[in-house]
């Protein structure tokens, strides 16, 4: 097992690593920005370097900062969280030439799965359901005209190199499509550097579902269920459930197979998402990220299993402590993503909380960095916590977070807390009733 473990992240995923390395035994150093010296994580580590200003290039994201951080404290892993650097083939190669263990998988693994185009050959080759589409890049408009009128419209174009929504256009007829290929190339060569897209059926209505994966990097892959994330703003999660009101036990356990015995066969080290939309009984790969999910605490919560802790013992050579038969699900559990914005218009709110009061009691937990007279920096992320709620059932589960939500306080900036007390109360979110396009339609109405 590793002896000390550098946490090359910030705000609420570098305390709940922080908090894995403790129960662990494991020394922890973080590593921060200068605006982010009295974050929660910094105070609570045994060690704490400071490794530049607030822009994340220069901090954050700066590798040779984070290296030179390992070298002066003696750390001998490295954990990424998510974001940042998590999906970085080229930092994974740079601490392996240090020999400094990168918590994740091998630089081979990220940058196969970070082209969206190669993954999906990957995805394909390993027996994953792919969405019809183009087998690469798009060269033209002739191409593109020509793969279209194959699969049939509506066609979406996405970034090869993509994320986020960025680089992602739907074309409804072939008039459409010239149109949205240029723009789709003009956002992802401006937004990646990479202009490389394709094209894939659209999907009408799906919803987004995400199988929890693990492999030991010796040929066992295992899998801890699925979470349904269709709840979406511009394509950014906001809500996630474990297990999906849209599956049954036959879909979840067919899909589930699937993924682990693709990891299996990749060889894959470490903690994976394969996410895939689905509509009317059949999956579809979308992609895979490789690392550590913001939403993971919803598997945790309906497996009694600690994915980080299964992240460090995979690092470290140790292996899986589970197979299999071991993983159980039990009952329903919820998350949602307290930001710092404004709940009608999501402009950012960066400031200081004057009070935070989090719910409690049974089935409830908040993973959040800040406190009562924390600073809120306007340089990063606006998540401050999240919710994460479990019951017997999704009826109990739903009862218990309309009750949390209710107790939850954040005094001092404005938080999309009031639009988690809306959506719990909504008929549509209350019967599981909704797809990718539910929550955009819905704030539409409100406007």
């Amino acid at each position: 097992m590793f002896q000390k473990i550098l946490i090359a992240n910030r705000g609420e995923i570098a305390l709940r690593v922080l908090r894995a390395c403790k129960e662990l035994g494991i020394q922890t150093v973080v590593v921060h920005s200068t605006a982010d010296s009295d974050a929660m994580h910094v105070r609570l580590a045994d060690e704490s370097v400071c490794i530049g200003p607030p822009p994340s290039r220069e901090s954050y994201l700066n590798i040779h900062q984070i290296v030179a951080a390992c070298e002066i404290t003696g750390a001998d892993a490295v954990h990424p969280g998510y974001g940042f650097l998590s999906e970085n083939a080229k930092f994974a190669d740079i601490l392996a030439a240090h020999n400094i263990t990168f918590i994740g998988p091998s630089g081979d693994h990220i940058r196969i799965m970070g082209d969206k185009i190669e993954a999906k050959r990957t995805a394909k080759r390993l027996g994953i359901p792919v969405v019809p589409g183009s087998d690469g890049a798009i060269s033209d408009d002739k191409e593109a005209k020509r793969v279209a009128a194959e699969i049939g419209y509506p066609v979406i174009i996405k970034a090869s190199a993509g994320g986020g929504g960025r680089g992602m256009k739907v074309a409804h007829t072939e008039a459409d499509l010239e149109v949205a290929l240029q723009t789709a190339k003009s956002e992802a060569g401006a937004a990646f550097g990479d202009d490389a897209v394709y094209i894939e059926k659209y999907l009408e209505k799906p919803r987004h579902i995400e199988v929890q994966v693990f492999g030991d990097g010796a040929g066992r892959g295992v899998h801890f269920g699925e979470r349904d994330c269709s709840l979406q703003r511009r394509h950014q999660k906001v809500w996630e459930e474990a297990n999906s009101p849209a599956l049954n036990a036959e879909e979840r356990s067919r899909i589930g197979d699937i993924c682990a015995k693709a990891i299996a066969d990749l060889g894959y080290s470490g903690a994976g998402t394969i996410e895939f939309l689905y509509e009317n009984g059949e999956f579809y790969f979308i992609e895979m990220n490789t690392r550590l999910q913001v939403e993971h605490p919803v598997t945790e919560a309906i497996t009694g299993i600690d994915l980080v802790h299964e992240q460090i013992r995979v690092a470290s050579g140790a292996g899986l402590s589970v197979r299999q038969e071991d993983i159980k699900f039990n009952g329903h559990a919820i998350e949602c993503r307290i930001n710092a914005e404004d709940p009608r218009t999501f402009a950012p709110s960066p400031g200081t909380i004057t009070h935070f009061h989090t719910p409690g009691g049974l089935g409830i937990r908040v993973d959040s960095g800040v406190y009562s007279g924390y600073k809120i920096p306007p340089y990063y992320d606006s998540l401050i916590g999240k919710l994460i709620v479990h019951g017997r059932n999704r009826v109990e589960c739903m009862m218990r977070l309309r009750r949390a939500l209710d107790e939850f306080v954040v005094d001092g900036i404005k938080t999309t807390l009031p639009l988690f007390r809306d959506l719990v109360g909504n008929p549509d979110i209350a019967n599981g009733d909704y797809d990718i396009h539910w929550l955009e339609k819905y704030l539409a109405k409100g406007e």
